[in-house]
């Protein structure tokens, strides 16, 4: 009997600021249509000054807690993949730990910036089928807003802020529901193409993010639709037998382009960019919560995440629930 990942609960939070697209018109050369247009975005969540990577994780991971009906105290492993965190060390996700209370356990971080989700959430299926954890909490937090350079038009009005995350249990029965497969990529040689151009260790230089859209745009277009065809095929899968594709939301271009890529409809895809931006990390979670709380997403559904970040990184998941 094989030990598998069985997702049983999800979680969303967000900073309660929405800023729209008018209101950065006022601060930035931009306007409405423009961002509209081009992105698909019309508003976003920004952090305010009491928010930190740590309580939207937090916040995701207790929401998320009680949808799957569990306590906190079932925790082994907490895994949150995030590009901004608060400090360079704890980690996120040891901080997280301390917040809700769990003693017993281990946590920590993942910087695959926007893919940092599937990445964790590839590795915290494996280490649940190993049996070094029982009970995971996979967390996307991200904070971007405050790596952002807000003169730069082409990236400042892209990204938001928020949290996401979901619950994984271990499950040694013959369904069929679970994480069925994760595959992961990375290309060094286009590290250029995406990137903040600083550290949190770098005092005189934190770092601002840096993209070229044109690029990045091209790779994430065909890489994706490569990842997501890989996935299903390593299943024995078609595009046909996709429930929901949860793709990151970075751009609705990019959503619309993989979409017509593997002939799914976009009635099939969830889309929370409209009014999250790109939350990076964060993004596959909370728009993975959406579906589910409004029940979109319902038991025996084969839903197919993807996402593809700065590194460049990418991979896919495939999740039956």
């Amino acid at each position: 009997m094989a030990r598998r990942s069985v997702l049983v609960g999800s979680g969303t939070c967000l900073p309660e600021r929405i800023v729209t697209n008018a209101e950065l018109a006022t601060r930035i050369d931009t306007s409405d249509e423009w961002i509209r247009t081009r992105t698909g975005i019309h508003q976003r969540h920004l952090a305010g000054e009491n928010d930190t990577c740590v309580s939207l994780a937090t916040g995701a991971a207790r929401s998320a807690l009680e949808n799957a009906g569990i306590p906190a105290s079932d925790i082994d492993l907490i895994i949150v993949a995030t590009s901004t965190p608060d400090q360079a060390f704890p980690s996120v996700a040891v901080r997280v730990l301390g917040e809700l209370g769990i003693s017993r356990g281990y946590g920590f971080d993942v910087a695959a910036a926007c893919s940092g989700f599937i990445y964790a959430l590839s590795i915290a299926d494996g280490l649940i089928r190993a049996g070094n954890a029982r009970c995971a909490l996979v967390i996307g937090s991200e904070i971007y807003s405050r790596i952002l350079d807000w003169e730069d038009r082409g990236t400042a009005v892209l990204f938001g802020d928020g949290a996401g995350a979901v619950v994984l249990r271990a499950s040694e029965t013959d369904g069929e529901d679970g994480i069925l497969v994760t595959h992961l990529h990375a290309d060094g040689e286009t590290g250029d193409l995406l990137y903040v151009d600083g550290a949190v260790g770098l005092r005189d230089k934190p770092g601002v993010l840096r993209m070229s859209g044109r690029d990045v745009f091209r790779h994430a277009v065909a890489k994706l639709a490569s990842s997501v065809d890989e996935v299903l095929s390593s299943c024995n899968l078609q595009h046909s037998d996709v429930s929901w594709l949860v793709p990151h939301q970075a751009n609705i271009r990019i959503i619309e382009g993989v979409a017509k890529k593997l002939d799914l409809p976009m009635e099939r895809v969830v889309v929370t960019v409209d009014r999250h931006a790109n939350t990076s990390a964060a993004s596959i979670p909370l728009a993975l919560d959406e579906a589910r709380r409004d029940g979109r997403i319902r038991p025996g559904d084969l839903v197919l995440m993807e996402a593809l970040g700065g590194g460049l990184t990418w991979g896919s998941a495939l999740v039956r629930f």
